[in-house]
This record gives structure tokens, sequence and C-alpha cells, in this order.
């Protein structure tokens, strides 16, 4: 009595069945890098390390911009086109005698080539120089409008102790003229004031 497989070689038997689904799955994965590498070449990516960029206004210096790393996103179509800062920002503002106003940090930024329009997100902090400090995990800067605004939880503590949070919040940029929405905090007065 003759079996089809010899006993010795069980191995091979499960090769047998396991070569098609290797060639099957290797497809696969051939499908998805040539999905994947289709869209690279059409949105190129530039990586600049260690960004300096100083934005000016009426060829005043109003701003200057440090990051480790600047991801420029081009595409055929401008407004598609866009700078991401994934390993963090440090923006400084200066008024026009080139007094440092404001500080600005955030783990994570992106801009898009045609709205003048940065969003920091993660972690931002803005600190004034008065020392008054805001903080939440999202600051869009509208640079035309020359204004901060957040549609998230963000909260503002000034040097004189007080604390105020709030839903939403705009602001210009140099953090004097604070505006939240559904707002909380505590606020110190002064003794002796007449009402």
């Amino acid at each position: 009595m003759q079996r089809p497989f010899p006993q010795k070689k069980p191995a091979l038997k499960w090769l047998m069945l396991l070569l098609p689904v290797f060639f099957w799955s290797c497809e696969n994965d051939l499908k998805k890098v040539r999905q994947i590498s289709s869209k690279e070449v059409n949105n190129p990516v530039e990586t600049t390390i260690g960004v300096d960029v100083i934005y000016s206004d009426s060829a005043k210096v109003k701003a200057r911009m440090t990051a480790p790393v600047m991801l420029n996103h081009t595409s055929a179509k401008a407004e598609k086109s866009y700078y991401e800062m994934p390993k963090g920002v440090h923006i400084d503002f200066y008024d026009p005698k080139l007094k440092l106003t404001s500080t600005v940090t955030a783990e994570y930024a992106i801009t898009k080539n045609l709205n003048k329009i940065i969003e920091l997100h993660r972690n931002v902090v803005v600190v004034n120089d008065k020392g008054d400090t805001f903080k939440s995990e999202e600051l869009i800067w509208d640079q035309a409008g020359k204004r901060f605004y957040s549609n998230q939880f963000s909260t503002l503590k000034t040097m004189d102790g007080n604390v105020i949070s709030g839903s939403t919040f705009r602001c210009n940029e140099d953090l004097t003229e604070p505006e939240f929405n559904q707002a909380t905090g505590i606020v110190n007065v002064k003794e002796g004031l007449n009402p």
C-alpha cells in the first residue's frame, strides 16, 4: 500500500497549501504600494530643516517664526498647497520698534499658501510681554486680521492672578483685548474701590 505523500515530508504538504495564499497576499501589498506611490508623485513634498522666517508688513518686521522641520506640500492647484510643521513651531511678535510683544509655541502647525492663516495645534502657549499666559489645544493666527482665535477650550492667566477660561477665544496679537464665550474664572478685585 502506497501513500500519496511520504510520512517524512509533512512540511511539503503545508508548503503546497500555503503557496497560493502567499502569492495572493503579495499581490494585495503591491497594489497598496502602487496606490501610495502614485499619491506621492502627484503631491511632492519639500522638506526644510532649521526654518527661520521673518514676517513683515509694509517693510516692518512683524514676527519671526522658527521650526525644526517644515514640509512644503505642493500641488498643481495653488489652493491645495500648504506648509506643515510637524515637530513644533515658535513665533515671536514685535512692535514697530522691534520690541518683543508676545511669544507663541505649539507642537504642530499648518498654514495654507493663499489665506495667510496659521493653525497651531497641541499644547499651544502664548506669553505676552506683561507675562500673561494663554493655553489651549488650538489657536488660529489670522495674519491679515492681526488677531488670534480658538474654537476650543482656552485659558488665560494674567500676571495679577486672574484666570479666565472659555469655550472659544478671540484676541489681538498681544493678548491685550481677550474675549471668551461661556467664560468662567477667578478675578481679583482691589479693596477700597467704589462701585
